[in-house]
Parts: C-alpha cells; sequence; structure tokens
C-alpha cells in the first residue's frame, strides 16, 4: 500500500509539473491529435494495483478465509476515487484541464485493470493494459485530430462522456471482479 500512495501521489505530481506536454506519436488512422504525456503516466497506479495483487499464491488466497478479493478491489476502487477526489481538488486550486484528464484516467486505467485481472492474470493484464494508450493514440482519432468518441483518455479534461467512459469502465471492472472467480495459474503450469 505505501507504494502504491507514493506511486499515485507521484503520478498526479508528475502530471501536474509536466502538464499538457505532448509525446510524438502518429496515428494510423484519422488524423494525429495530442497525445500528452498524462495520457501515459496515468498507467502507473493501476500497473502498482496489478502488481500488487499478485503479490502471493493465488491458489491458496482463493481458498483462504480472509475476503483478499474484496480486499485488493477496496484498494483499487479508493485508488480510483482518491485519484477523482484529488483531480477535483486541484481543477478548483489550478484551472487547468489536465488536472482532470489525471484523476479520469487513473480511474479509467484502474478500471481496464480490474476487467483484464480475472481473465489474464495479474502479468498478462500488466502488458494488455500497456497496450490500450499506444492503441487509442495509433487508432484513435478522427478526422482533423479529434479523438474518436470510444478512445475516452484522449478527450479534454471537460469531456463528459469521457468521465462517463472511464467510470463505466471502473464500474465493469468492480462488476469482473466481484462475478468472475480469480484466474487459477496453477492449472496453466
Amino acid at each position: 500500500m505505501p507504494t502504491l500512495v507514493a506511486g499515485t501521489a507521484t503520478t498526479i505530481a508528475l502530471g501536474l509539473l509536466i502538464g499538457n506536454a505532448q509525446l510524438p506519436v502518429p496515428a494510423m488512422t484519422g488524423q494525429a491529435g495530442q497525445f500528452l504525456a498524462g495520457h501515459l503516466i496515468t498507467l502507473a497506479p493501476a500497473i502498482l494495483i496489478l502488481f500488487g495483487t499478485g503479490r502471493g499464491d493465488l491458489t491458496a488466497e482463493s481458498v483462504s478465509a480472509r475476503p483478499i478479493v474484496r480486499w485488493d478491489l477496496s484498494l483499487a476502487v479508493t485508488t480510483a476515487a482518491a485519484s477523482l477526489l484529488t483531480a477535483t481538488l486541484f481543477r478548483a486550486i489550478w484551472p487547468t484541464d489536465i488536472t482532470v484528464v489525471l484523476g479520469r484516467n487513473i480511474a479509467g486505467y484502474i478500471g481496464i485493470a480490474l476487467v483484464l485481472l480475472p481473465f489474464l492474470g495479474h502479468r498478462a493484464a500488466g502488458a494488455a493494459l500497456a497496450v490500450v494508450p499506444l492503441l487509442c493514440a495509433a487508432v484513435g482519432w478522427g478526422p482533423g485530430g479529434h479523438p474518436e468518441p470510444w478512445a475516452w483518455l484522449l478527450h479534454p479534461g471537460d469531456s463528459v462522456p469521457a468521465l462517463t467512459l472511464a467510470l463505466g469502465t471502473l464500474a465493469a471492472g468492480i462488476t469482473a471482479t466481484l462475478t468472475r472467480p480469480p484466474l487459477d495459474l496453477s492449472a496453466m503450469r
């Protein structure tokens, strides 16, 4: 947990310091738009959550009396909520779009991580999660350099549909985590 707190705080601090710094990424469709460093660095908290969930023997944890999956889920949801709250507070102090983009994207990436985790396990989910911003950067741009509606992480901070999609992704991740049993990696050995 200390690593997750430090990683999330560092991500938000770096995002605020870097601001609207753009990364040069070619687009395969449409016209390239603004791919901000904040679109990429916000992966860190979700990757740290995935790393933390893979800390022990999943087979032993799945039969333990302690609700490990629910604790992990609570930590993930708390991190997402804290990121959104921090983004809201910083938006009041520092009125730039990057504050909202950071909170929204952290919550959305955590949602994607929670969706992938029960199906792929923590290592493969981390690799798949890292592909998401690159895929969005490559094919998420429409005509005129505007993000496609589905590429929520590329939208500006004032985009209500992007926030709705990010929160929907988080809700889907919560549902997947609560309804799907953890992947049995011992059967794959």
